[in-house]
């Protein structure tokens, strides 16, 4: 890829896929591509999210393709009747009952998912009381209730980074916000804000969900909208003090000068600054945010019963201390993602890290090699 891209260099830069390659955005990449555990740690990371977005193709009670009497069905989208397969309930077929795959196989064929289970369905045919221990039907066992617990751990890994994903960006748009207009206006704004933020912060989060878990069932939605309130100002404090030190600068001082509005400066000329810093967090962030999830579910004020949860099997783990493969499998699926992404984020961190922006390798650090973007001046009404 490194070919590739010095390859296409001309007088305007590197390009990929179109686009224009700064050469200090192409030595961060190389950067983040010298550290071959954090490189692989993100290849692994999104292999394994990617898989799980796939969930319901991978383990489900439900076909993923039905063809009876030359008609075409996908059970797994849309749920069908016993009575379209030639049965007499007008429910919807079960395909784990025997008479169904009979039915089916009479006037046609289908395609099953590997893992034959999903996250809710309880598997009635176990040879011993639930929990089970792993076998060639269930790999990792079943829990406490007869369900798989790979295919809940499938599904509670996707819901775990969707809801950590989902917190981190929504957080850091807001946290970006807040401390760029604390640090940028400084004054009456910036000790307004300050203050507002540690009447906040005393707040405590965990006995402020209690008592709402305990007025409505929390959700998915429910819960990423509570954590949003308290999460936004973790990354704050960075943001403000960029804005604070660069505020002043003779290139914001030139900008003004010519008239650029207070928005376009703060956008274009001191954000991009700001974020050099700011992004070297974001992973760290993350790996905090995926987590928040779990340690609800544990506690059990977290997604309502019956939901695929890490937090969850822990849960059981805990409760069923006779079936360890319940707490092991939890504890190493949430160790490995953890794990993955503090690998990402040291690998973030030596990117950006302002003694290898201009060699590549460590060195006295300079003013240029800061990750300082010093832009020309707008000019006036831009």
């Amino acid at each position: 890829m490194t070919g590739h891209r010095r390859g296409a260099r001309g007088a305007g830069g590197d390009r990929w896929l179109g686009l224009r390659i700064s050469p200090l955005t192409r030595r961060r990449t190389e950067n983040f591509a010298a550290n071959r555990r954090g490189f692989w740690s993100l290849w692994v990371f999104l292999a394994l999210f990617i898989v799980s977005l796939f969930a319901e193709f991978i383990a489900n009670d439900r076909p993923i393709l039905v063809v009876h009497d030359g008609r075409l069905f996908m059970p797994i989208f849309r749920a069908q009747p016993e009575t379209v397969f030639g049965g007499t309930l007008p429910t919807e077929a079960d395909f784990g009952d025997p008479e169904v795959r009979r039915l089916i196989e009479d006037g046609g064929w289908m395609i099953m998912p590997p893992i034959r289970y999903s996250y809710r369905t309880v598997a009635w045919d176990l040879p011993e009381p639930a929990p089970s221990p792993p076998d060639a039907q269930h790999w990792l066992g079943t829990d406490d209730q007869a369900r798989d617990v790979l295919a809940r751990t499938i599904y509670g890994f996707r819901i775990s980074v969707l809801f950590g994903f989902t917190l981190t960006l929504v957080s850091t748009l807001v946290g970006v916000a807040a401390g760029a207009i604390q640090g940028y206006f400084g004054g009456w704004v910036d000790l307004t804000l300050q203050r507002f933020m540690e009447v906040w912060s005393s707040v405590p989060i965990l006995y402020v969900l209690i008592i709402l878990a305990s007025i409505i069932e929390p959700n998915f939605w429910w819960l990423l909208g509570i954590l949003l309130l308290f999460q936004w100002m973790s990354i704050v404090g960075v943001v403000r003090a960029e804005f604070l030190r660069a505020r002043n600068l003779d290139y914001v001082r030139a900008a003004r000068a010519l008239g650029a509005s207070d928005l376009v400066i703060m956008a274009r000329h001191v954000l991009p600054n700001a974020m050099v810093a700011t992004i070297t967090f974001v992973p760290f962030i993350l790996a905090g945010s995926v987590t928040a999830l779990t340690g609800l579910d544990f506690l059990g004020i977290g997604l309502p019963p019956g939901s695929a949860s890490l937090g969850e099997l822990l849960a059981q783990g805990k409760a069923n201390l006779q079936a360890p493969w319940l707490g092991l499998t939890g504890f190493f699926v949430i160790a490995l993602m953890l794990s993955l992404l503090i690998f990402v984020g040291e690998a973030v961190r030596d990117a950006f890290d302002p003694r290898k922006a201009i060699t590549g390798s460590p060195g006295p650090a300079s003013p240029a090699a800061d990750g300082m973007v010093t832009p020309a001046p707008a000019k006036a009404g831009e």
